[in-house]
């Protein structure tokens, strides 16, 4: 089992930009595929952005492809979620997870390890 710890969430005025840390415990934490998931209120956790545990493939929601990076250092048990151009729509919790399947899935059903979240309050 691998702990997750996300920071960087806040207020940003739309267009800015936002980069989200997940901090990682554990021995493993390159063996994992990571992603990042968010939930407004009154709607499902929705799928952002996932990495493969070498960090040679990833996916986006293609809503957000283009506006969003996935990136992980292994040395430093992180992943990040740039988030560039932000919209008022992008306002949620933001949640890093992490699984262990043979490929980045884009399902919460794929990840077994959650971190507690962090606000992102975009302002129009």
């Amino acid at each position: 089992q691998v702990q997750l710890v996300e920071s960087g969430g806040g207020l940003v005025q739309a267009g800015g930009s936002l980069r989200l840390s997940c901090a990682a415990s554990g021995r493993t934490f390159s063996m994992y595929n990571m992603g990042w998931f968010r939930q407004a209120p009154g709607k499902e956790r929705e799928f952002v952005a996932g990495i493969s545990w070498s960090g040679a493939s990833t996916k986006y929601a293609d809503s957000l492809k283009g506006r969003f990076t996935i990136s992980r250092d292994n040395a430093k048990n992180t992943v990040y979620l740039q988030m560039n151009s932000l919209k008022p729509e992008d306002t949620a919790v933001y949640y890093c997870a992490a699984g262990r399947t043979i490929v980045v899935v884009t399902t919460t059903s794929g990840f077994n390890s959650w971190g507690q979240g962090t606000q992102v309050t975009v302002s129009s």
